[in-house]
């Protein structure tokens, strides 16, 4: 189901049965029945907030932890035009569920509604740190750098008027035409939860200020772009099928033993997991410490891989899948990829994304 998203460019994201345009987290909500956010979805779909929250809150009062549900409220809340209370909805979300990044995306919708874009350009990398392929907030966080570009262009010919911003101002202003129209996307799915009809879509960011009515200096033309220097293409595997096999085992081998890992909360055996330039976007450090608090930070974490697929090619290989992650109250499941490289005899992970 497609939301009416505040008043700016950014795309907010909204609830529905599948995720439209990217390839979104497809999440699981634990112990959410479809009737009963099929018709919280509903009611917001039609615009009646108050009905929808009176629904929400009647449901969170049994089961005050639900993510799902939880997600539906703020989204309510935001729809009502009680942003301060649904800035708090999603922040709280954030802190109980890091794993979820369509919060943080929510999140940064609302920042930049207000405003704060720092805050907004913060929460979209947040989104972006949790599910690298996550489309939206890439697009968005585009958005929220363009807005901080003018409003810096826009000072710059107010503290001189012969500054050569104009042209650049000129461009933004055409990546944001007053009557562009924006489109609602799918987030946090229930694979329980029905379709919906859509409303209608959000509408699109404010024109930045015009520049001040001086004669723009022309554009030069851009440079043409290098010729490429071609790569030398790898030698292809041996054709040997009794190998390619074997080569895939050893893969769903070293997957299912990053999984017990992670189960076990053996941290030694789960970072041995990882090549030694992943990093997760961050410093290495920095990474394994996040990683290390979320474990340890849980009583009991279950991991399991189901509908494992593996290709190879060479020393690098793909692995998907569908993987149950049980911790504490949470229950997830949800697509996804793990890249690996063979170094040293191991095969090891080098990327890894959800919903692909």
């Amino acid at each position: 189901m497609q939301v009416v998203a505040p008043k700016f460019g950014i795309r907010f994201t909204a609830m529905a049965a599948k995720c439209l345009a990217i390839a979104a987290l497809s999440m699981t909500a634990v112990a959410v029945r479809a009737d009963e956010v099929g018709d919280v979805q509903k009611l917001l779909s039609a615009g009646k907030n108050t009905e929808a929250l009176q629904r929400a809150d009647q449901f969170l009062a049994a089961r005050p932890r639900d993510p799902m549900m939880r997600f539906l409220r703020a989204i309510s809340l935001s729809q009502a035009g009680r942003i301060p209370e649904s800035i708090t909805a999603f922040t709280k979300l954030t802190e109980d569920y890091p794993e979820l990044p369509e919060p943080f995306n929510n999140l940064a919708v609302l920042y930049a509604q207000q405003g704060q874009y720092d805050k907004s350009r913060n929460a979209l990398e947040m989104a972006i740190r949790t599910n690298p392929s996550y489309a939206t907030a890439y697009e968005n966080l585009g958005d929220v750098y363009a807005k901080l570009a003018s409003q810096a262009y826009s000072k710059a010919l107010q503290i001189d008027t012969r500054s050569a911003v104009a042209p650049k101002l000129a461009m933004i202003r055409d990546l944001f035409p007053k009557e562009r129209g924006g489109t609602a996307v799918a987030g946090l799915t229930n694979s329980n939860t029905p379709s919906t009809t859509p409303a209608p879509a959000p509408a699109p960011l404010p024109a930045p200020a015009p520049a001040p009515a001086t004669k723009p200096a022309p554009v030069p033309a851009p440079a043409p772009a290098p010729t490429p220097v071609s790569k030398p293409t790898p030698p292809a595997p041996v054709p040997v099928e009794a190998k390619a096999e074997a080569a895939e085992r050893e893969v769903e081998s070293a997957l299912q033993a990053w999984a017990a890992a992670w189960s076990k909360k053996d941290l030694s055996a789960y970072f041995a997991a990882y090549s030694r330039d992943f990093n997760g976007g961050k410093s290495r450090k920095a990474w394994e410490q996040e990683r290390r608090e979320r474990i340890v930070g849980k009583r009991n974490i279950s991991v399991k891989l189901s509908k494992i697929s593996v290709s190879v090619n060479g020393n690098k290989a793909t692995a998907r899948f569908r993987q149950d992650y049980k911790a504490d109250s949470l229950d997830i499941s949800s697509g996804k990829r793990i890249d690996f490289v063979r170094t040293g005899g191991e095969w090891v992970i080098v990327k890894e994304s959800t919903g692909s």
